[in-house]
């Protein structure tokens, strides 16, 4: 490559001053043509190519035409060959506008790009360009003056475009100005002062269409003088010790030193509900440099949540941070910052650290109940400690402010029978609980946090508690016994009783239905089921039956019902004067002897009254006789006497009437005729014509019907023979009277079928004095005269839901006093239930189909049951059917599967989820219960009340170990055998911050090429958090070892950049320590960076001289046989392998070298007393690298009295006699470098 030398002095500095520079891009093909340009100088001043530095393998294919200013390929460009890609070409021009000289630098970096090429990434320049202007002087004085607001050049023909609009910064001496630079007030240079500006240009650049806005930056020193070599050399010197040059050296850093935070990392914790403006930390950087260099700014910018921004401030100037507003914990209780320190030097530079703020708290916040007003039925009756439900309060504040501790305020009283768990808020019962006593019960549940800053605080809740009837109590019958008096004349469908019975129970429990279990036998009574109301339906007879004692059932609706028995209805029915005595027979005649003695009993007049008391008390008298009439009527008895002799021959025929009449109200009374014939006395027994007779008489047979004639014949002439019922005449059923000689026996009073069958009756047949007696069997047919008759018009009996078909529910049974067919009764249901059927001989009810209680629960049946007599008789009573439940549904939850989600961090017993299920038997057998015996309870992570179905936490969550759950409960009735039916139940474990980043190792070590470009990541440092989502963003920073600043370590990505370049001959290892920040929890682990040599050194050899004295004698020889030194070479390279050798100048091999160690030793051809001296070169490698240098070797004579037993070896470089390069096996303290053998 052709080089256009300017100065030698000028390209030394130069490269000092790399980065002033204008900096390209450059894009070319390894196949580019020749004369592709690769670098040119700007036409916009008048400028011409002065310099062009580039790597020394770009002089194969890169050449300069200094007429056209431009860099071009000259030859065709192989990526094995080039020993960067990109490559950077700097070219020097020197441009001149106005009366200034400019020396204007552009860099251009070349990627070559091809199939085998690759490229590495360099770190941008700090500035697009740098330019250094100079002004000629026009007086005599070394000092310079301009006017303010005198313009100095113009900008735009040094720049690559058309400038928009430019700025200056970090300068208050200059500004810009319609393409122009100006100065701001009077300034004034002297020779050897460069003034420093920096401009930020918009500039155009591009054609047509493609023209486009660039920013550019550029870095200006302007002075005065002239450009010559002295004196530019003396203003690249200081320009290169400025603050705002950068040295070309790689292993040079930059003036203007980074700050660094000590700590790196800020974690302090404020009070929430502090006023605004309350102090939290001093941040605190320090920076080495001084003046504006070293003074710093702070910022502050939120990491996960932009709220935090709004909350804390920093002092720009101090680094105080403070509250902007009240900070709440419960909205948000850790704030993470990035804090930034900015200093003001050129460039500006930063340090960043972490700040977490963590909000602590005060018992602030009131215990919130889930609900303020918790409703809850239980059933009365239940075990002591069932549960009955769940009050739960949380706290927003912290857990020492938010232990939450229950109580029941208003414990006593009818209240006792509740208790609360302290701790987990369940309320249980612990006495038996009867809503007969109590129905509703309002306790009020007060939460206390025991906060104790500034004090505890509290809520209460109001827990309605209602409880639900169980049908645990009977009717009760208002009275024992129920005594009702009934006159027999009662008109039927006529009220006469009113039963009442109560039920302490609720509902349908409470409902009460009558019936008539016994003593109805007539069915005569009925009772209103739903009323109590006793009705008569049929006339009474009180001289049938006088007293009925009926026995009632009371009972309940509920499921099942319970029944009171014990009620008793005595109906007396009052007799009613309805019937007038009759006479048994009528009319009497009788016959009586003349001769009978006074007081003679003649006949026996009787009547009856089926009435009673004084209505049957009958009272008898003569009717129709005369005055001194021979006969008299024992009034009470009803027989007639001889009241008076009798005289046959006076009167022998007497006919009067005789009258019966009861005491009843209004009285009674029937008269009959009695013929007397007084007959004379006689001998002869009257005799039956025969002794039995035997008669059949339906028992419905009307009074007065003629039974039988009984006869009875007496020889005596004229005797009359009369006739009496002697005995047999039960119930005085029967009469007889006198009737043409005979006995007529007829019906006086009706039969009764039930009560008698046979009547044997004696009959004795009297002339007056003697008689004679015959038997009357007459035998009671029966007559249907009863209808059949139940027990009771309401039956109730129970049945279980799971009996089958076919099973006798019960055996209907009516009676029916009559016989035979009238007697055989037929059993048949008024309406069609297709569930039952009755069996019409036997009235056993039986089930047709399968009955469900869940269906229907009761079924009434009307039953009637009919005679077979002519006419039919019946009766009809109610059947009532109830099903008793049996356990046959399982319990059935409202959905098919439910979902929870809880945070991790939550406190135990905290709710997740609430299952719910029904269950459609009834009683116990419908009562659900939860559990998760037999099923998953996330190996007991969580329980399940079993009353309400809520799932808890029971320990502590951890998500990292369990992030979903998978339970399985249980809906379980109570019924036996008990049914239960499962549900799967899925939680989600939400996750909060409570895992610190972890590193793989607490150390680990990186390996990284020496040389690495500056920017280029070398490694990437990566942690790993159990945590999710946000909680598991990771911050990485550099906490130790980077002092000064080598590394930066990107906070969110882990990359770990070389902010300088990294040499393995200057520091081999660096070791940092990194930190992984997932506010606030932190991780620390120590890297070791560990550069790997590269062969980046070219050996170092200098020319050196040996100077050999010898001194012969003829005694002795003392030239030396061994090693005398080594080549003074070295590699900065420590991995470098050396290899030496001759080039030129020892082709008599005068000098023996071992090609690896260097050493070297002296041939025997010199051991003479000959002067010589020989130049030789010699040719140090490293296998890559090679250098070539020479020495010349002085063999001096001297006489054997000059040094006496002395011999010297001098190794000495010719340039300034130092004896340091050469390297000897041995020194002398006296001499250095030099070897020294004494000889004796």
């Amino acid at each position: 490559m052709h080089f256009f030398k300017w100065d030698l002095l000028l390209i030394f500095w130069l490269c000092k001053l790399a980065p002033l520079v204008r900096s390209y891009t450059v894009h070319i093909g390894e196949d580019a043509g020749e004369r592709t340009v690769v670098a040119g100088v700007e036409r916009g001043a008048r400028c011409t190519l002065d310099q062009v530095l580039a790597p020394k393998f770009t002089e194969r294919f890169l050449e300069t035409d200094a007429a056209a200013g431009t860099v071009f390929v000259s030859d065709s460009i192989k990526c094995a060959s080039l020993r960067s890609n990109p490559f950077t070409v700097y070219t020097v021009s020197d441009c001149t506008d106005s009366g200034y000289r400019h020396l204007l630098t552009s860099q251009f970096e070349v990627h070559v790009h091809g199939r085998n090429c690759s490229n590495t990434r360099k770190r941008k320049p700090q500035w697009d360009m740098e330019v250094l202007s100079l002004f000629s002087s026009h007086s005599q004085h070394r000092t310079e003056c301009r006017q303010a607001g005198s313009a100095l050049f113009s900008v735009g023909g040094l720049l690559p475009g058309a400038p928009i609009h430019c700025k200056v910064s970090n300068s208050r001496d200059f500004y810009f100005s319609e393409g122009d630079l100006f100065v701001s007030e009077t300034l004034c240079w002297r020779q050897d002062i460069l003034l420093e500006l920096d401009l930020l240009c918009d500039v155009l650049t591009g054609v047509g269409f493609s023209t486009k806005a660039n920013l550019v930056s550029i870095h200006w020193r302007v002075g005065q003088g002239p450009f010559r070599q002295g004196h530019l050399g003396k203003l690249l010197e200081k320009a290169a010790q400025s603050d705002s040059g950068i040295v070309s050296s790689r292993r040079r850093r930059s003036i203007n030193s980074s700050p660094q935070f000590q700590p790196p990392m800020y974690q302090v914790a404020v009070a929430e509900n502090k006023p605004a403006g309350t102090p939290v930390v001093v941040l605190k950087a320090v920076d080495a440099d001084e003046g504006e260099a070293g003074r710093l700014e702070y910022f502050i910018e939120a990491l996960f949540d932009s709220r935090s921004n709004n909350l804390f401030a920093v002092d720009p100037a101090s680094g105080a941070v403070a509250t902007v507003e009240v900070l709440d914990r419960e909205t948000k209780d850790t704030h993470v910052f990035r804090v930034t320190a900015v200093d003001h030097g050129t460039p500006r530079r930063t340090a960043m650290a972490t700040l977490t703020i963590t909000v602590s708290d005060t018992n602030d916040h009131d215990p919130v109940f889930e609900q303020q007003d918790y409703k809850e039925s239980i059933r009365e009756n239940l075990e002591i400690g069932y549960e009955v439900l769940t009050v739960r309060a949380t706290d927003g504040d912290a857990p020492v402010n938010g232990n939450i501790l229950y109580r029941i305020i208003n414990g006593n009283g009818t209240n006792d029978v509740f208790e609360i768990d302290s701790r987990s808020g369940v309320i249980r019962t612990k006495g038996m609980v009867d809503r007969e006593e109590v129905e509703a019960y309002m306790l009020l549940v007060e939460a206390n946090d025991q906060g104790r800053d500034p004090g505890p605080r509290s809520a209460t809740a109001t827990v309605h508690i209602v409880v639900e009837d169980d049908n645990d109590n009977a009717p009760q019958f208002s009275e024992k016994r129920y005594v009702v008096q009934v006159p027999e004349d009662m008109t039927p469908n006529t009220e006469i009783l009113q039963v009442t019975a109560t039920d302490q129970d609720r509902g349908s429990n409470a409902v009460v239905h009558f019936s008539i279990m016994s003593g109805n036998t007539r069915g005569q009574f009925y009772i209103d089921a739903q009323t109590g109301k006793m009705d008569l339906v049929s006339h009474l007879d009180y001289e049938a039956n006088k007293e009925y004692t009926l026995r009632i059932r009371a009972q309940d609706g509920g499921r099942p019902p319970l029944s009171n028995i014990s009620g008793l209805v005595t109906v007396q029915v009052l007799d009613v004067n309805d019937n007038a005595p009759i006479f048994v027979s009528t009319p009497f005649q009788a016959t009586v002897l003349e001769n009978v003695p006074l007081g003679y009993s003649i006949i026996h007049i009787q009547a009856v009254d089926a009435d009673s008391g004084d209505n049957s008390r009958l009272e008898y008298s003569l009717t129709d006789t005369t005055p001194n009439f021979p006969f008299s009527i024992n009034n009470s008895t009803g027989w007639i006497v001889v009241a008076a002799e009798l005289d046959r021959e006076s009167v022998d025929f007497y006919n009067f009437g005789v009258e019966a009449r009861d005491h009843g109200y209004p009285v009674m009374s029937s008269s009959a005729s009695i013929s007397m014939t007084i007959l004379d006395v006689n001998d002869n027994n009257p005799e039956f014509t025969q002794k039995a007779y035997y008669m059949r008489l339906n028992e419905d047979a009307a009074v007065g019907t003629s039974v039988v004639t009984v006869s009875a014949v007496d020889q005596d002439i004229n005797s009359v023979v009369t006739y009496q019922i002697s005995s047999g005449n039960t119930r005085n059923r029967f009469s007889i009277t006198s009737q043409s000689g005979g006995g007529l026996i007829t019906l006086a009073l009706p039969l009764d079928y039930k009560l008698e069958r046979q009547y044997v009756l004696t009959v004795t047949a009297s002339d007056g004095t003697r008689l004679d007696t015959a038997k009357v069997f007459v035998n009671v047919t029966d007559a249907n005269t009863h209808r059949p008759v139940f027990q009771s018009s309401h039956y109730t009996v129970n049945i279980n839901e799971d009996r089958p078909t076919g099973t006798t529910v019960v055996v209907i049974s009516a009676t029916d006093e009559d016989t035979g067919e009238n007697a055989r009764i037929t059993y048949f249901m008024d309406d069609s239930i297709p569930q039952f059927d009755i069996d019409p001989d036997t009235g056993a009810v039986t089930t047709q189909t399968e009955l469900d209680y869940e269906d229907q629960v009761s079924y009434t049946l009307a039953i009637t049951a009919r005679d077979n007599g002519i006419p039919q008789k019946s009766d009809t009573t109610y059947l009532e059917i109830l099903v008793n439940d049996v356990n046959d549904n399982s319990p059935r939850f409202l959905r098919d599967h439910y979902v929870g989600s809880v945070m991790e961090d939550v406190p135990v017993f905290t709710s997740v989820v609430q299952v719910s299920a029904t269950d459609r038997d009834s009683g116990l057998n419908g009562r659900v219960f939860y559990t998760f015996q037999g099923g998953e309870d996330g190996d007991g992570d969580f329980i399940i009340e079993s009353t309400s179905g809520i799932v808890r936490t029971l320990r502590r969550l951890d998500r990292e170990n369990v992030p979903v759950y998978s339970l399985q409960a249980f809906a379980v009735d109570k019924g036996v055998p008990a049914l239960k039916t499962p549900v799967n139940i899925h939680v989600t474990i939400l996750d909060v911050n409570d895992n610190p980043p972890v590193f793989e190792k607490d150390e680990f070590d990186i390996m990284v090429e020496e040389n690495s470009p500056i920017g280029l990541v070398v490694a990437h440092i990566s942690a790993t958090d159990p945590d999710e989502g946000s909680n598991a963003q990771i911050m990485y920073q550099i906490v130790e070892g980077n002092i000064p600043e080598v590394f930066q370590l990107d906070i969110f990505s882990g990359e770990l950049t070389a902010l300088i370049d990294l040499d393995y001959e200057t520091r081999s290892e660096y070791v940092i320590v990194v930190q992984a920040t997932s506010a606030p929890l932190v991780s620390r682990a120590t890297v070791h960076i560990k550069l790997v040599d590269k062969n980046d050194n070219v050996p170092v050899l200098k020319n050196f001289q040996i100077i050999f004295n010898n001194y012969v004698t003829d005694k002795s020889s003392s030239f030396p046989t061994g090693v005398i030194g080594r080549i003074p070479a070295h590699d900065p390279d420590v991995s470098d392998q050396l290899h030496y050798s001759f080039e030129v100048g020892n082709e008599l091999n005068l000098v023996l070298l071992n090609q690896s160690t260097g050493e070297i030793q002296l041939s025997q051809a010199l051991d003479n007393n000959r002067p010589l001296e020989a130049s030789m070169r010699i040719s140090v490698s490293d296998s890559t690298l090679r250098v070539k240098n020479s020495f010349t070797e002085f063999p001096l004579c001297f006489h054997e009295h000059a040094l006496s037993l002395h011999l010297h070896f001098r190794f000495t470089s010719p340039d300034n006699g130092s004896d340091d390069d050469l390297i000897t096996p041995q020194k002398n303290t006296q001499s250095k470098g030099a070897i020294q053998k004494h000889n004796k």
